[in-house]
């Protein structure tokens, strides 16, 4: 595809895609870019499982991140449902931001998997060099892009750390350029297209990856059942928030609960406390741990859990 970078005045807004591979660092750089934790965060891979569209906003231009799961090879129905999301994503955005590590010196079977899938899409492309405060030298960074140049051709380069928030502006800014002259798609107060429903189950879901480390990896799901705000009921001084929280086996259920109680404790007052200061109120929040074997295998559970095919 034709793409014309323009100095032209006007504000600009339009879709844009993060892709690359599992912990690559894009819902880092989107937390770094907006100030505020709007994405799920965690060492382990595929940690984003819905495509999470967060907004950036300026005076002069308007981003929405389409922050995709990672692409892989699906193993169970769970995973089928994240790489339809990830290639549904890119069907949806004017350019696609291609993050790569700065300390890569290859290209492994993840990135082949992603520039197979780049090939097929007729898209600007962005290449994000990202980690670049683990270089000796900042600028070595273009070996780096140098290895990805010649397989996607980019529009730009450029080189950022989202953890130490280097260039993160110019990356804003270099992006917006190619972004088509209209109004914004979004109010410029708002962060996420996302319900609060949604928000409170990725936050509970980020805090049990963080505290249950590779003890639980990725056989967990996070059911609201039940949500009140005082938006919704004036009565009401807190926000009070049921979620149950469901494990592929027993032993999982155990890890999360900890002894008599402590882990899903821990659990329960992080999430809480990050709940509180996004939505401006006392949360009064209950968690539940059921085991569903194979819940990531059927379809009709996934979509119970909100995962719609």
């Amino acid at each position: 595809m034709s793409v014309q970078k323009t100095e032209e005045n006007g504000f600009r807004a339009g879709y844009v895609a993060l892709l690359g591979r599992p912990n690559v660092g894009k819902s880092s750089i989107i937390n770094a870019l907006l100030k505020e934790k709007v994405a799920a965060v965690s060492p382990k891979p595929q940690t984003t499982r819905n495509a999470v569209r967060c907004i950036y906003s300026t005076e002069k231009e308007q981003i929405v991140f389409v922050d995709t799961p990672g692409i892989h090879k699906p193993q169970h129905a769970l995973g089928d449902f994240m790489m339809q999301e990830a290639t549904d994503a890119l069907g949806q955005v004017d350019l696609i931001c291609y993050v790569v590590e700065a300390t890569d010196r290859s290209i492994g079977e993840k990135d082949e998997m992603i520039l197979s899938v780049l090939r097929e899409i007729k898209l600007p492309i962005i290449l994000i060099v990202n980690k670049i405060d683990q270089l000796s030298d900042p600028e070595h960074y273009v070996k780096t892009a140098k290895i990805y140049e010649e397989r996607v051709s980019p529009i730009a380069v450029i080189p950022i750390s989202a953890k130490k928030s280097l260039n993160l502006e110019i990356m804003a800014s270099e992006i917006s350029s190619y972004l088509p002259i209209q109004e914004a798609i979004y109010p410029q107060d708002m962060l996420m297209d996302s319900t609060e429903r949604f928000l409170a189950a990725e936050v509970i879901r980020e805090k049990i990856f963080y505290f249950t480390e590779e003890e639980v990896p990725h056989g967990v799901a996070v059911l609201v059942e039940e949500f009140k705000s005082p938006e919704e009921f004036p009565e009401l001084k807190t926000c009070e928030i049921r979620a149950t929280i469901i494990v592929d086996r027993p032993g999982q259920k155990g890890i999360i609960i900890g002894k008599a109680g402590s882990k899903l404790k821990i659990i329960g007052t992080a999430a809480r406390r990050d709940l509180e200061e996004k939505f401006g109120h006392q949360v009064f929040l209950q968690l539940w741990v059921k085991v569903k074997p194979g819940w990531r295998k059927s379809q009709e559970e996934l979509r119970r859990l909100g995962y719609s095919f």
